[in-house]
């Protein structure tokens, strides 16, 4: 077998010879494409910037095996594993790496590529880009998108196991120590990088996520949503076991039920494994009134949705994962000029600043009150409202980490490249990773 997969990358190198240079191919193991809002950015940006680019990734219903999106060059395969449970995600992270290394030789025939940009989860990924390292000389980048030893323990709970955490770190540090960059997607993974990685600070690249510029203009509510009820709160996300979007449920039974909110609207913008739970809990907490799960909704509808929001939330509960990452929908909920209540945790601290009312980690009743006391205080909110707008314009936005990424990949090829602040425009309909 070995054998047979060093003669086809034979092949495909001869054939890659007289290929455009500085070429790139993605590994994407959980998202679709162009649905990856953060994979989208770098991609377009790279192209923006003279790279030839592709993605290998799942595919989305009714989305096509190949096709060129924006100048992205897209492959894509049916993902036949769902993770549930420990047992799927283990059959994931066998599965991704293996298919990803067979279209990448369809890649590397048609395109050719210089480097291997792999984007966790899975942290697998790093065997395809150690055998193109090894055998093609190609370098390697990893993109740390998620701590996945914290992710599994945050998902799993008690039902975690040591030895799983222990595989996730040793794949972890394999990626990056293999890295000739590596990608950060905050301060928090940089130290961690460093630290469990062991690799030098100069090798990390922090390219944190970021909304457009364009998701700084202007939105129209929903005005049949704003008859629905007094005051509307908002939350978008997945809706994961390791998201708290239980602690938003709950709150709002404190809202109604302890502090009497009757008037109140919770719209749950997204989708995931935990939201059949979630819409019981809804009925056991007798919120069926007062609870609006959307699903999954395009950029378009759910900015409309959010823009009526009143108030938006982060419920996302305090533990080492949460605690180290940033969670996008923060940054979204910002973009639109909305006041935000959330736990206190590190992260967030950082990225919201003066845009958020914080409450004690994981304490429900403490969000309840918070969301009731910016409830009762329209200039409050509309001051919090006015700054978030302001620090992602100055700040958080995507023009910013773009500069903090060509210049990673300059650092690799030893070259430098002009910068661009016009960022990326375009906003894909489907799933949307809201969490880091």
């Amino acid at each position: 077998m070995i054998s047979s997969l060093t003669t086809r990358l034979s092949r495909a190198r001869a054939q890659e010879a007289g290929a455009k240079t500085r070429g790139v191919v993605m590994l994407l193991g959980n998202n679709p494409y162009p649905q990856d809002e953060r994979v989208r950015r770098e991609a377009l940006t790279l192209v923006e910037h003279g790279y030839t680019v592709s993605v290998i990734c799942p595919r989305a219903h009714p989305q096509p095996a190949t096709e060129t999106v924006r100048g992205v060059h897209v492959y894509r395969y049916d993902r036949r594993i769902r993770p549930k449970g420990t047992l799927g995600y283990v059959l994931e992270y066998v599965h991704a790496p293996f298919v990803a290394l067979k279209l990448s030789v369809r890649v590397l025939r048609r395109h050719g590529f210089d480097v291997v940009h792999a984007h966790n989860p899975p942290d697998t990924l790093v065997f395809v880009g150690a055998i193109y390292k090894y055998l093609l000389r190609k370098r390697f980048v990893f993109d740390h998108h998620d701590i996945a030893p914290e992710m599994y323990v945050a998902r799993f709970g008690p039902r975690a196991r040591r030895i799983v955490f222990e595989v996730l770190v040793l794949f972890e540090k394999i990626s990056c120590r293999l890295a000739d960059r590596v990608i950060a997607a905050n301060e928090s993974y940089r130290e961690i990088e460093s630290r469990r990685g062991g690799i030098a600070t100069e090798r990390i690249a922090v390219v944190r996520n970021g909304p457009d510029l364009a998701d700084l203009e202007p939105v129209s509510g929903d005005d049949d949503l704003r008859a629905k009820a007094a005051t509307i709160i908002g939350y978008l996300g997945i809706m994961g076991y390791q998201d708290g979007v239980e602690n938003f449920l709950n709150a709002l039974h404190v809202l109604v039920y302890d502090l009497g909110r009757v008037d109140i609207l919770g719209v749950l913008v997204g989708d995931g494994d935990a939201r059949p739970d979630l819409e019981r809990r809804t009925t056991n907490l007798g919120l069926d009134e007062h609870v609006w799960f959307t699903g999954y909704l395009d950029y378009h509808e759910w900015r409309r949705i959010l823009a009526t929001a009143d108030v938006c939330v982060v419920p996302d509960p305090s533990n080492p994962y949460n605690d180290q990452s940033t969670i996008v929908k923060i940054m979204d909920y910002m973009a639109l000029g909305k006041p935000i209540v959330a736990f206190d945790l590190p992260e967030h601290r950082i990225t919201a600043d003066g845009a958020a009312s914080f409450v004690s980690a994981n304490d429900v009743r403490g969000l309840a009150e918070a969301i009731g006391d910016l409830i009762d205080d329209p200039a409050r909110r509309s001051a919090m409202g006015a700054k978030a707008r302001h620090r992602v314009h100055d700040a958080l936005c995507w023009p910013w980490s773009a500069d903090a990424l060509i210049d990673c990949y300059g650092a690799l090829f030893g070259t430098s490249a002009p910068r661009s602040r016009g960022g990326s425009h375009d906003h894909a309909a489907g799933p949307r990773n809201a969490t880091r």
